[in-house]
């Protein structure tokens, strides 16, 4: 597979690796590419007794298979040689895989000093010296990828195994800093709770069941969670039977019980407990000063008379909060002007490319038809966002994240001019962890005519706790898409060099290009702008249901939901609802969602000629040509059943495209296909570009394939073997 998960040159340790998970995760890294360590120390479940034999049988295993591995038969708590072992027979180490454990199992009452101590000696000191030992090295390489093993009788307990849960519990807690010293060199660390067939869970789980959970079926998370393309950082991890879940702590939005000169006493827990025990508006904190800036925010909260008012101090990191002087305070920002050079380079900036013939328009001011694109309202307006100088919000800048965002056309954007805008504090909402903020923005122009308006949602981390309200009616609210597959799907790779164009509109964040900048962020690299990868999806919907006419542009809501690396794909999924187009982007690569409830709203109904089979209003030469090919698929099941692939036919008139057509013979059943107007719905194995005249001559014998190809009348990209078998298809039986 072209896209399989490699790690050629890495070199891996994995503890405990002569049987059960710890084997597995070797043979699988060797599988694939990995030099591996095979560290076993040979004893049994109690951590007694000591064999070269079972690390010697899986490097032997390796490699029989061509892999490269070495055997170590050290204890872990001896870490700096299972690592010296890497970097002797290697030169480096990469990847630490912590899997060694033992058990000492008894009720806590018989728990014994040694059956303490030898289980945090193996599970807790153990990995945190063989990582200790692996740390200067990764930090001086800035890479690494660390795995520690926790259980479900960690995050849970489990009845005669107080030892055990703790030194498992305690590996989550190491994780935790780690997660964040490590970033900035590019070492990430997440947690694993598997549940497997192993030596160590005999103990306590059935043996048809251990025989059903088998140690390959826990593998792959293991995996992706140490390559190279995962950006996953301080996750805990439940796997098992080949599933795979999150983990993670959740606070409830508790109660303040204390009032001002009031002794506290243990009834007024009681009277608040159900509070206290209520997670209907539960937060998720990632950090101390989340996790205590709302009962530092208890210290200024509290009045004589009554027990909660809003309180003007945030929670620790983010600075001071009164929503009362802040909403409603309006603010007018200076005039600024623009002209074809800010409207062209926005375009570039997210995206746009004179490789597109249909996007000269956006890309050439001697265009017949230059415009502007839609989601250029967002610049104006962005410059005049403003957290500074507004009474009741004292914020640190360092500490705000884009959450929403949503843009609103009055009218169409004139490709120069002068601008002005009002910002409006909308709303402060208390969400515990943070404070959200939200800005509605109007810009005007020469005349003072509203041309477009915007709203801001922006989230403080660590500035919540000030005793506000958790939601807002003033919020323009996300929309979850259709539960059906989506309608039409554009797939674009944006460039690597995509954020630095784009901060040439304005956001000079460094978080975006600087990587020491963005490791203090917690990034492993400098992330693309969430208003890029929102442009990228506004011209997305506006190619796909509006034929790129800027006038049928009216809206456009997004949730930045994830971040996106520059180089990366965006994946734009939507869904055609009467004026409305639901979306959602997801970053190629990974499948993760980065935004989310989103949608564009359109003026008049949304035109779908590019995405699904259409009514034909007019029978041209070439709409003929695609319906005769739509029925010799059908015709020659045996035929197509050969090609499984989609195809991409692009017509120009000589110079821009005019039309397209998808063949597309990889969805259905082998041996059927479909043809139709429009473009694919998932990527196209090959693009065949050529004026309709050309096609024409083509198709009924005229022009030579070959010497339309290096006539430059005939061109492919993609999968071109493929594309040879589909004419054999469409050729053999008779001129078209």
């Amino acid at each position: 597979m072209s896209d399989q998960l490699r790690f050629d040159g890495r070199v891996v340790l994995v503890t405990g690796a002569g049987n059960g998970l710890g084997k597995e995760y070797a043979l699988k890294f060797a599988e694939r590419g990995a030099s591996v360590v095979v560290n076993d120390l040979g004893g049994d479940i109690k951590g007694e007794g000591k064999s070269s034999r079972a690390a010697d049988l899986v490097v032997d295993e390796i490699k029989a298979k061509g892999g490269k591995a070495v055997a170590n038969y050290d204890s872990v708590e001896d870490g700096e040689k299972l690592v010296q072992t890497a970097l002797d027979t290697f030169g480096r180490i990469d990847i630490v895989v912590n899997n060694a454990g033992i058990l000492r199992d008894r009720s806590f009452a018989r728990t014994s000093d040694l059956d303490w101590d030898l289980v945090h000696r193996v599970h807790l000191r153990g990995s945190f010296l063989v990582t200790r030992a692996a740390w200067p090295h990764m930090k001086k390489q800035k890479y690494g990828r660390v795995i520690l093993t926790t259980s479900a009788a960690g995050l849970y307990g489990n009845f005669g195994q107080a030892n055990y849960s703790a030194a498992k519990m305690g590996l989550v807690g190491l994780a935790n800093t780690l997660e964040k010293e490590g970033v900035k060199y590019n070492i990430l660390t997440n947690v694993i709770a598997p549940m497997a067939g192993s030596r160590l869970t005999q103990t306590v789980m059935p043996q048809d069941i251990i025989d059903a959970l088998k140690p390959e079926y826990v593998a792959p998370l293991v995996l992706y969670l140490c390559h190279e393309g995962c950006t996953e950082n301080g996750g805990v991890f439940e796997c098992g039977a080949g599933s795979a879940c999150k983990v993670r702590l959740e606070r409830s939005d508790g109660a303040i019980f204390r009032q001002k000169n009031v002794p506290v006493s243990p009834e007024q827990v009681r009277s608040n407990w159900d509070k206290i025990c209520d997670f209907s508006n539960s937060t998720y904190p990632r950090s101390t000063q989340a996790a205590t800036g709302a009962f530092m925010a208890t210290l200024a909260a509290i009045d004589e008379d009554s027990p909660i008012k809003p309180n003007p101090t945030a929670g620790s990191g983010g600075g001071a909060i009164d929503p009362n002087k802040a909403i409603g305070t309006k603010l007018k920002v200076e005039p600024r002007s623009y002209g074809p050079d800010q409207v062209i380079l926005y375009a570039l900036g997210v995206g746009m490319s004179t490789n597109e013939p249909d996007h000269l328009k956006f890309l050439y001011e001697g265009s017949e038809d230059f415009s502007v694109l839609p989601t250029y309202g967002v610049i104006p307006a962005f410059g005049s966002v403003a957290t500074a100088g507004i009474p009741g919000l004292e914020i640190d800048p360092t500490k705000i994240l884009h959450g929403e965002q949503y843009l609103e056309l009055h009218k169409t954007i004139p490709t120069s001019g002068s601008v002005h805008s009002e910002i409006t504090i909308a709303d402060v909402i208390d969400k515990g962890s943070g404070a959200v903020i939200i800005q509605d923005i109007k810009t005007y122009d020469e005349k003072n005519e509203l041309l477009f308006t915007n709203q801001f949602t922006t989230f403080v981390v660590g500035a919540g706790g000030f005793g506000g309200k958790r939601n807002s009616d003033k919020a323009k609210p996300t929309v979850k898409p259709p539960s059906r597959e989506p309608d039409a799907v554009i797939e674009e790779k944006t460039s690597v060099d995509q954020a630095a164009l784009y901060r040439l509109s304005g956001d000079k964040n460094p978080l975006h290009l600087d990587p020491n900048f963005a490791a203090m962020g917690g990034f492993s690299k400098p992330i693309l702008h969430g208003l890029c990868s929102f442009g990228h999806a506004g011209r997305h919907v506006l190619k796909q249901y509006a034929g790129n006419d800027v006038e049928k542009f009216k809206a456009i809501k997004v949730r930045f939901a994830k971040p996106v690396l520059p180089g990366q794909t965006i994946r734009t999924e939507m869904w055609k609802e009467g004026n409305r187009i639901h979306f959602q982007c997801k970053v190629g690569e990974t499948g993760d969602v980065c935004l989310s409830g989103a949608y564009v709203d359109l003026v008049g109904t949304a035109s779908d000629a590019t995405s699904t089979p259409a009514e034909e209003t007019s029978e041209s030469p070439v709409d003929l040509i695609f319906k005769e090919m739509g029925r010799r698929v059908n015709d020659f099941p045996e035929e197509t059943k050969k090609v499984r692939g989609i195809f991409l036919y692009r017509m120009t008139d000589g110079k821009k495209v005019i039309s397209e057509y998808t063949v597309d013979l990889k969805s259905g059943a082998p041996g059927t296909g479909k043809v139709y107007k429009g473009t694919p719905k998932t990527k196209a194995d090959c693009t065949v570009t050529m004026s309709e005249k050309d096609f024409g001559d083509l198709v009924i014998g005229k022009l030579n394939p070959q010497q339309a190809f290096f006539q430059g009348k005939l061109k492919v990209a993609g999968n071109i073997m493929l594309m040879q078998k589909a004419g054999t298809l469409f050729q053999q039986h008779a001129k078209m």
